[in-house]
């Protein structure tokens, strides 16, 4: 915002009748610099100001965040996670997740800023994942996920080839008590996974995969029972760890927002090496 002096007088009275915010407010702003006169950065509170000079209260600088921020407004935080990190805290694990992260993140530029876990990734999956700014915006998604979202699309590269180009694989899962999630005849529950291949090499194959479901480990179970596991999967099979992580990838997320209605996109770009591993002829 700019402001044009028309009498004169010390520079922070000057602020506080015109910048919304407390007495303190006002005065951090030109603490952190964010306050020019005739385009220079001004700091005093007690600056002189004559009639004609402008005044101007720059933004904030952006915070540094601790990952990718793919999107971002009033609602929701859109983050491209990294493989190795929690969504959100487990008993063993309670500071170093997303969710602690994303909350430092928002707390940068609104000290009370809050982040709502609206769904998760696997500790071991990178790729998309959305926040929710507050209860409103979490609850709306969280009731209607199913129905908002069109498309969880994967990538995933794996050992060997499946056997078909392209399929679907629909099965009943189950976790034992080793918490490795397996199919089943009966007593567990569907899940359904579809695959494309988008590149071969002689080890390793690019998929694309999209979920109907979002069981536990779905497509880790699914692509190892089809003889492919995923890359550095060692827990479903993987007999290489050739990028030192597990080679799932979650870069699409599609849905519909609940309050306007239209279709939103967000996308991550593939980990470095998925499409190196896969070139034809390595």
């Amino acid at each position: 915002m700019e402001y044009t002096v028309e009498a004169g007088g010390p520079l922070l009275p000057f602020l506080l009748e015109r910048v919304r915010g407390s007495r303190n407010h006002v005065k951090s702003l030109l603490t952190r610099g964010q306050v020019a006169v005739d385009g220079k950065t001004v700091t005093r509170h007690d600056h002189p100001l004559t009639p004609g000079q402008r005044v101007a209260v720059l933004a904030a600088p952006r915070p540094a965040a601790p990952f990718p921020v793919l999107y971002e407004d009033g609602r929701i935080l859109v983050v491209d996670k990294s493989a190795g990190l929690l969504s959100m805290a487990s008993d063993r694990e309670k500071l170093r997740t997303a969710y602690r992260m994303a909350t430092d993140y928002v707390r940068q530029s609104d000290p009370r800023g809050r982040v709502f876990i609206v769904h998760r990734l696997d500790r071991d999956t990178s790729g998309v994942l959305l926040f929710a700014r507050d209860e409103e915006t979490k609850r709306a998604f969280q009731d209607q996920w199913d129905a908002l979202v069109r498309r969880r699309g994967y990538l995933a590269v794996v050992e060997g080839r499946p056997p078909r180009e392209a399929d679907t694989v629909r099965t009943l899962l189950r976790e034992n008590a080793a918490h490795k999630v397996y199919s089943v005849r009966s007593g567990g529950k569907e899940a359904v996974t579809h695959y494309r291949t988008v590149q071969s090499g002689s080890r390793y194959t690019l998929l694309e995969v999209d979920i109907d479901t979002g069981r536990k480990n779905q497509i880790r179970a699914h692509l190892s029972e089809l003889g492919c596991p995923v890359a550095g999967d060692k827990t479903y099979g993987a007999a290489a760890d050739p990028l030192g992580r597990l080679c799932l990838h979650a870069h699409e997320l599609r849905l519909t927002d609940p309050f306007t209605g239209e279709e939103r996109v967000f996308r991550a770009e593939p980990p470095r090496g998925f499409r190196s591993l896969t070139r034809p002829g390595r």
